[in-house]
Parts: C-alpha cells; structure tokens; sequence
C-alpha cells in the first residue's frame, strides 16, 4: 500500500514553520531569519520513501489585521492550504494570542482531516509553562495530538514525522521521486540572496525588498548569477 498526502504547515510570523519544514525535510528549502514573515510564498518539499510520499507545504505567516497588501496576499497564500490539506499541523510558541474568534482556528476547527498541534521552542519554556498551554490549547482547538518540539533543535521533530506517516491516507505519486520541492533553481536562488541580505544587513533594508534573477548559468567551473535587488 502506497500513502501521499498534502501536509500543510500553518502559524503566526516567526513561530519556526520554515526551520520546521526543513528539519522534517532533512534540507533548506525555506529560508530563514530573525524577520517576522521572511516567506512569502507557499512553498512545497518533498519527502520521498519507497512506501510513502509526504509533500509539506510551509506558508507565511499569518497576519490577523493585515496592515499592507503584501500581508493580504500572503494570507491568501496561507488560506488556499486548508483546500488541499490531508494532514494540517499548527505551529504555535508560548507567546501566541489566540482565542475561538481568530480565523485560523476557526478555520483548523472546521476541517475534516486531521490536525496536529506543534508548540514549538519548547527549549527555552520550563514544564510547568508547557502544562499551562496544552491545557489552554485543548479549550481552543480540536488537534488529534499535541507535540512538544523544538524545530531548531530537533526535540521530537522524528515523533511528528512518525505521527505524519501513520496519518496519511493511500494516495498516488504527486512529484517525481527525485524532486525535492515544487520550486525552480532560480527561485531558491533569488530567496538565498535574499535571506542573506536580511542576515548581513538587518536594520539597514528595507523589509519590502525583493531579488529578481535575470540570469542563471551553469558553467564548467562556476555558476554565473545576475541579480536585481
């Protein structure tokens, strides 16, 4: 029997879906840096084994009162993966303020697949703390199971993967099996150059900036790049 399926990673800005994703994945296929909402896109990596196929998709964060239409469309971005989602996995962290009105749980609640809840940086929190908020979560969300992790660290990031794979329904082959993401060369490209712009110069650019790949290529000896910031 083989089993694939859609899992969709969903959150507020910066509570660790992107190191989430890439530690599931085993590699960097979300950028990441101290910036709230560094993804902007719904990206798509790809776990392939002989008996499953596990397609995770990260998203940026979700604004509550967007302020800019940039916020808009990323939140659109996070709204189209509850169509396609086999398996949904909140991110969440200590200082998240959710309540029964906030859409995405609203939204988590309504669904029929099921929904995994992970409390991430759960390092840097004692277990008293971690006690208070599983008990403040089983109020607002009906999740199958509760995660304790640490993404940047990998606590109990396997146990999810595994509660993942038990999850999946049967399904088909979705990408080809040596296919890590859904996204082009020059995409990662652009995001890595952009990740190091927010890394090297922090305060000094603006959020807003963007990087367009002109020219890519591949030679013998070296990779030629021209980019536009």
């Amino acid at each position: 029997m083989f089993k694939s399926g859609f899992v969709n990673i969903v959150g507020r800005p910066n509570v660790g879906k992107s190191t989430l994703v890439n530690t599931l994945i085993g590699e960097n296929v979300s950028i990441t840096t101290f910036k709230p909402q560094t993804t902007r896109h719904r990206i798509l990596g790809i776990i392939n084994e002989e008996n499953y196929q596990i397609v995770i998709s990260d998203t940026p964060g979700y604004v509550h009162d967007p302020s800019y239409r940039m916020h808009e469309k990323m939140n659109s971005f996070v709204m189209t993966s509850f169509e396609d989602a086999d398996i949904m996995i909140l991110v969440t962290d200590r200082d998240d303020q959710y309540d029964k009105e906030h859409r995405l749980i609203q939204k988590l609640n309504s669904l029929s697949c099921p929904v995994f809840l992970a409390i991430n940086k759960v390092d840097l929190i004692d277990d008293e703390t971690l006690l208070f908020l599983i008990t403040k979560w089983k109020d607002l969300l009906s999740f199958k199971e509760c995660i304790p992790i640490s993404a940047l660290k990998g606590m109990n990031t396997d146990k999810l993967l595994t509660l993942v794979k038990e999850n999946l329904p049967e399904g088909p082959v979705y990408f080809p099996e040596d296919q890590l993401s859904d996204r082009t060369e020059r995409f990662f490209v652009s995001e890595i150059i952009r990740e190091q712009i927010f890394l090297q110069y922090r305060e000094e650019i603006p959020y807003s900036c963007d990087v367009s790949v002109e020219s890519f290529k591949d030679e013998e000896t070296i990779v030629r790049i021209e980019a536009y910031i």
